[in-house]
């Protein structure tokens, strides 16, 4: 269908090489796109360049560190000669309760999943503009919506990446970029395997809360990937869209 192919067009996946970003290139290949995913693992992005096959390539990058950001688009547009769609989803989390949470643990957290993503679209700004179609899409979490007791940071930086979003949305829209967040509800990747390990009962307790009774599988981010990035979408802007099995319905 028309409306869905990517053809032509370059995605950048952050967190790219595994779980939910892996699942989202995916989507994004498949439709047509020339995918560029990023990790600090090279095994793990080779795996993933291999998988997607194609014209699929990859860049090791830690995006904390001073200078990642520009320097990464740098060698995305040396490689591919523009970006049309920029996923941000690399991410960390630390699991403490809220008076156990150091400094250092809060600014892990803030600066993986927000400044860090905060300087890589400001630097992507002039090729998503210089597109005509820029697509922007964060990935938020279910704890944009709701806390839980064990992840204070996490919550707080998932819940700016909604509002950050909802900035960028309004600001770039004249620009012919649209931003969106896809809040991920308890999906099964090595983050949650942790979680599971950490937190007892909660396997029990996602069952019996999701309406869907099962865990999310990575697989379950091609098609929302491929919509955001799509002509499809090009009058939805602004928006935080659950993809958790219906979890987040529930009181």
């Amino acid at each position: 269908m028309a409306l869905f192919d990517l053809t032509g067009r370059v995605a950048l996946v952050t967190g790219g090489n595994g779980g939910i970003g892996l699942g989202m290139a995916r989507g994004l290949a498949a439709c047509g796109a020339r995918v560029i995913v990023t990790g600090r693992d090279a095994a793990k992005n080779a795996a993933a360049v291999q998988e997607l096959g194609g014209s699929a390539a990859a860049f090791q990058a830690d995006l904390r560190a001073p200078g990642a950001a520009e320097r990464l688009l740098a060698e995305v547009l040396a490689l591919a000669g523009g970006l049309d769609i920029l996923v941000n989803n690399a991410g960390t989390n630390i699991r403490k309760r809220p008076e156990l949470v150091t400094d250092e643990d809060w600014a892990t957290v803030l600066d993986t999943n927000l400044t860090a993503l905060m300087r890589l679209t400001r630097a992507a700004y002039p090729a998503l503009k210089a597109s005509g179609r820029g697509r922007v899409i964060n990935i938020g979490s279910m704890l944009s919506i709701f806390g839980v007791p064990f992840s204070p940071a996490y919550g707080a930086s998932k819940g700016a990446v909604v509002q950050y979003t909802k900035s960028l949305a309004a600001a770039w829209a004249a620009d012919g970029i649209t931003a969106n967040a896809v809040l991920p509800g308890w999906i099964d990747t090595e983050l949650t395997r942790g979680a599971r390990r950490d937190v007892p009962g909660l396997h029990e307790s996602v069952l019996a809360r999701t309406p869907a009774k099962r865990w999310g599988d990575p697989k379950d981010f091609a098609g929302i990937a491929a919509f955001l990035a799509s002509d499809a979408a090009a009058f939805v802007t602004g928006a935080a869209i659950p993809v958790d099995g219906g979890y987040s319905t529930q009181g």
